[in-house]
């Protein structure tokens, strides 16, 4: 047997970890070690194959899931759910669909529902645990609310608008002409669910008569043909003028100082840059909404929603309309990305950075809902650009000149 020696040991282990750190090496845009990404493939194809069972038209819509880029490490909690395959509930007079936490793990603080009604179908008149936030989509609804002190308000609201009805506030919507309306709604509770709401025909059903006969002031015969099972959502016929409705509910104490709807998608942006434009409402314009904040983003074909993050809640997010791309950054590290569609639901934990990227053709356009009486997020540039421009460079390894060229006021939307 040949001896070998202390030295050629040595040697060679030498060389197999050179070879080995050769292989590993991080680079720009590929960071990792052991590098990932199809970029690091290259010839190796087999490493891209996917002969397994598949379903190609659902894949096709993930396609960084398929093919991640290579500065994605790690794994996190699954931030996409969506709409589009949410079962719905359909009734004479309209239909709804919901996601909650117990469809979508993360969604900790914001449960969603997406509902429509036919022209006069009507969501019963009910009142929920949890505060309820709207956004039209589509068509006009007429929505009646009543607060605590006996004011109530009778609006139509139209696409774009929102309303704001607090938790224990009761409240009904019906659907207007020619086509009704589909709109979104958001809980401040990621548990809190469309299809357990307190229902008006459910406790008249289950209160005995002489209770209704002493309540009200009059016989009990009145309520013999009370629904006795929830209506839920059902065809009623258009409602008259709004004028009508207004006088008919007005009391003694008049009307509530501050409205329960708000014009979201007709107000001036709060933010507008070549790239697109943001549009916020919170407690600070929006009065009466003291749980939710909320900013409707536009980006343009090849714009960025900037690398961000959101100090003071999580982010839940409702896509109208584009396709759009969000990667998500985490400890660890950990970044993750996602792509989305029209119907698709994103989540962000709070104060997890995060971008968003237009790669349609077309505007995108999409929510952001927080669990907050206001909106707030941190600008990494203008992080950056107000930190000591020596304290950065030593950091990055970017001279102060260039990073004097970094944008320093909050954008929001790129390119300015």
């Amino acid at each position: 047997m040949a001896r070998v020696s202390r030295r050629s040991m040595l040697s060679a282990a030498g060389t197999v970890a050179a070879t080995v750190a050769a292989a590993k090496a991080a680079s720009f845009g590929n960071p990792d070690e052991p590098p990932q990404g199809a970029l690091n493939t290259k010839g190796n194809p087999a490493s891209l194959t996917d002969p397994g069972p598949q379903n190609p038209a659902l894949g096709a819509q993930f396609p960084s899931a398929q093919s991640p880029p290579p500065t994605d490490v790690s794994d996190m909690p699954m931030f996409w759910a969506s709409f589009n395959n949410a079962p719905k509930r359909i009734q004479n007079g309209g239909w709804a669909r919901q996601v909650t936490q117990a469809d979508f793990a993360i969604a900790e603080t914001i449960s969603g529902v997406d509902m429509k009604l036919t022209a006069g179908g009507i969501r019963e008149m009910h009142w929920h645990l949890a505060a309820e936030w709207g956004f039209v989509t589509s068509g006009a609804c007429r929505v009646t609310i009543l607060d605590e002190m006996g004011r109530a308000q009778v609006a139509d609201v139209k696409q774009g608008d929102i309303w704001y009805f607090p938790a224990g506030l009761p409240h009904s919507l019906q659907g207007l002409g020619p086509d009704g309306c589909e709109f979104l709604l958001c809980f401040d509770d990621g548990k809190a669910t469309e299809y357990n709401t307190l229902l008006i025909t459910e406790w008249l059903a289950h209160t005995p008569p002489q209770i209704l006969a002493e309540n009200f002031g009059v016989p009990a015969e009145t309520f013999a043909k009370i629904p006795l099972h929830q209506l839920y959502i059902f065809q009623g016929e258009l409602p008259g003028p709004l004028a009508v409705d207004q006088a008919a509910v007005k009391g003694k104490l008049g009307f509530p100082p501050n409205s329960f709807t708000f014009s979201l998608g007709s107000m001036p942006p709060t933010r507008q840059t070549r790239g697109g434009e943001v549009r916020i409402a919170d407690s600070g314009n929006f009065l009466v909404s003291k749980t939710i904040a909320a900013a409707m983003v536009t980006l343009r074909p090849g714009a960025l929603r900037e690398m961000h993050w959101h100090p003071n809640a999580d982010e839940w997010q409702y896509w109208i309309k584009g396709k759009g791309r969000m990667t998500v950054f985490d400890s660890g590290p950990r970044a993750v990305t996602m792509d989305f569609n029209p119907g698709d639901i994103g989540y962000v934990k709070r104060s997890n950075g995060h971008y968003i990227q237009n790669v349609g053709d077309t505007d995108l356009q999409f929510l952001e809902v927080f669990r907050s009486p206001y909106f707030a997020d941190v600008s990494l540039s203008d992080w950056v650009t107000h930190t000591p421009p020596a304290l950065v460079a030593q950091h990055l390894n970017i001279d102060p000149a260039t990073i004097a060229k970094f944008p320093n006021n909050k954008p929001e939307v790129m390119p300015e």
